[in-house]
């Protein structure tokens, strides 16, 4: 059986119950050694057989599971934050399906999750925006061109970026032509959860000079949005004059 676990946006203690449980029971582990906290792996049994996955190709991760399913052990895949976002696991779960090999998803807290907790931030706040897009610049990776920054920034949600730190002199352009504001709000979020964790707080027409200044290339969230501004409105939800499913409204 192959388990593939979400370890967290990187405090070890914000891997899931259920994904600590499977990572102590594991024969065999493939971390994405790149990010991944390896304080994690401390939990591992004394006989755990580990792989660094930032060394190895996608034939090579399978040929591992291949090899520990053959000798009746359980296998653990270990993605950052939670695997379904940048995880690269589409790929793998087809060629386990291929080899009939079987697997589940242990999802985990991801760094947009962290991000928000590291800021105090809600990301959606009434009438302000109701709507995250998570998403990336293109680099090295395309980005399809209907999901540009560009068209995305049109709708000025809060817009939440993985894997773009070292892209910010583009990004800053893109954000500001599809439509957000100069003086709207952004936050870079070093490390989100990590011991090492640092914010930047800074403008979009100040997103460049700020990631540049403070030396950041990558393992780094860039927030965009009015969510961090100071005005929203107050939440009905809570409001004594609104009637819920739960309780009448008292005025």
């Amino acid at each position: 059986m192959v388990h593939f676990v979400g370890a967290g946006s990187g405090a070890p203690d914000l891997i899931t119950v259920r994904g600590a449980r499977l990572l102590k029971e594991a024969d065999v582990v493939i971390y994405a050694g790149s990010l991944v906290n390896p304080a994690l792996l401390e939990s591992c049994k004394s006989d755990c057989e580990m792989h660094n996955s930032a060394k190895m190709t996608l034939e090579q991760v399978i040929a591992v599971i291949r090899e520990a399913e053959a000798a009746g052990k359980t296998t653990v895949r270990l993605h950052t934050g939670d695997s379904s976002i940048y995880g690269a696991v589409r790929e793998q779960f087809d060629a386990l399906e291929k080899l009939d090999i079987a697997y589940d998803v242990c999802p985990g807290v991801s760094a947009f999750c962290g991000a928000a907790a590291a800021l105090k931030a809600e990301y959606t706040l009434p009438d302000v925006s109701q709507t995250v897009i998570i998403t990336r610049a293109a680099g090295r990776t395309p980005v399809p061109q209907r999901e540009s920054i560009r068209s995305l920034a049109a709708h000025q949600a809060t817009m939440v970026l993985f894997l773009s730190t070292s892209l910010t002199e583009r990004l800053q352009e893109e954000l500001m032509a599809g439509g957000y504001p100069g003086e709207t709000p952004v936050a870079v979020v070093y490390k989100a959860t990590w011991p090492e964790e640092k914010i930047f707080r800074c403008t979009v027409d100040t997103l460049h000079r700020t990631v540049r200044d403070n030396g950041l290339t990558k393992t780094a969230l860039i927030v965009v949005g009015n969510c961090l501004g100071e005005d929203y409105q107050r939440s009905l939800l809570y409001h004594p004059g609104f009637t819920t499913e739960f309780r009448e409204a008292t005025r």
